[in-house]
């Protein structure tokens, strides 16, 4: 491999990285407040925000690795990393630590690991490296191949069972195809064929997962049960009302009526304390993080890069939609984090390894032709 051409510093996507370590800082002090609860001598603290604070520094870490080397190595790497994905991914059943009724990690001892996560990366450059290796329009055998390659590990995670995270894979998948681009007669099949086969998935669905859509429906329906999440979630988020009250003055959070409220609902704390002009001020930091990505994936000077940035705003847009929408009730309860707001050694570290994808690829944005 070259050595580093230090001007390659001064392409970086400076703008980039001022969003993310703004987001991450929301998000620590964000559960510096999620860990606290209310004692009769004050707060007592849980140490999730100095967790997550070692796990960013480590996230960092891994961002300046992979964004140094020239992003087109990858390439090479994206048959080995899928088949060590499917590897660890068929070791969870067997070895694998079981929490909340699921087996979704494996145990190294001082930490945990959650293969999903690394399938999210591998998905995302084996898709880059077929979507790129030809010109045009998609058509029904290159659908397939990139189907066939990239499903399996959605599927392998859905069964763990993992909706959550299978879910992100099929939809960061889609939203690179649509980004490639498809035949009229594929596109036109699809829209017709997609709504009508979704009913039939029904069936497969496991039963805690059908009652999340149920509880999604009518969530009043079992106002102690299933349906507690989401209710506690739409009163923390509605108590704030305009301004918020204020930072570790949330009572939903800090009494602890907020399940979960420093991972899946951890924006429920920040709009109860910072309330609606909060939510708006942290809303625009994503979107122009998610401007920032798509600016990358446009001026990329290979295919290749221009399909790994893609897959990079599909894989944030996706989250930070599905998260929000659940936190207020527009979607089902899925699992899913919201990017660097949310608590997770594994998944910090994949978001900062993307965003160091995409550093990556607006570092060489000048060194070579597009091809």
């Amino acid at each position: 491999m070259p050595p580093i051409d230090r001007r390659l510093i001064f392409s970086l996507n400076w703008q980039l990285l001022l969003l993310v370590a703004a987001l991450f800082t929301v998000g620590v002090f964000n559960l510096y407040s999620a860990s606290g609860v209310r004692v009769e001598d004050g707060v007592a603290i849980n140490p999730y925000y100095q967790k997550q604070m070692v796990w960013g520094l480590a996230g960092l870490f891994c961002m300046v690795v992979i964004m140094l080397p020239d992003y087109r190595y990858l390439k090479s790497l994206a048959w080995p990393l899928m088949c060590l994905t499917l590897i660890l991914l068929a070791m969870v059943p067997v070895l694998g630590k079981s929490v909340y009724g699921a087996k979704r990690w494996l145990d190294l001892g001082a930490m945990s690991f959650q293969p999903s996560e690394l399938a999210k990366i591998s998905v995302l450059l084996l898709a880059a490296r077929m979507l790129s290796e030809s010109s045009g329009k998609l058509g029904w055998l290159g659908l397939f191949a990139v189907l066939a390659a990239c499903m399996v590990p959605a599927a392998m995670i859905v069964v763990q069972p993992d909706l959550g995270s299978g879910l992100n894979i099929v939809l960061l998948l889609g939203g690179m195809i649509l980004y490639r681009g498809l035949t009229g007669g594929v596109f036109k099949t699809l829209v017709l064929v997609i709504p009508a086969v979704m009913p039939l998935t029904w069936r497969f669905l496991k039963p805690y997962q059908k009652q999340r859509i149920l509880t999604f429906l009518n969530p009043e329906n079992d106002p102690l049960g299933s349906g507690y999440h989401i209710i506690q979630s739409q009163i923390a988020v509605g108590s704030g009302k305009i301004w918020g009250k204020g930072f570790l003055e949330g009572s939903q959070s800090q009494l602890r009526f907020l399940p979960e409220k420093h991972t899946d609902f951890a924006v429920a704390v920040f709009s109860e304390e910072w309330g609606f002009i909060g939510v708006i001020v942290l809303l625009s930091l994503f979107a122009f993080f998610l401007l920032r990505i798509y600016v990358s994936a446009r001026d990329a000077k290979d295919r290749f890069g221009s399909f790994l940035c893609a897959g990079v705003f599909f894989y944030f847009f996706w989250q930070i939609m599905i998260n929000i929408g659940m936190v207020i009730g527009l979607m089902p309860v899925v699992g899913i984090p919201l990017p660097f707001i949310s608590y997770g050694g594994s998944a910090t570290i994949v978001n900062f390894c993307l965003i160091g994808l995409v550093q990556s690829v607006s570092m060489r944005r000048y060194v070579f032709k597009k091809s």
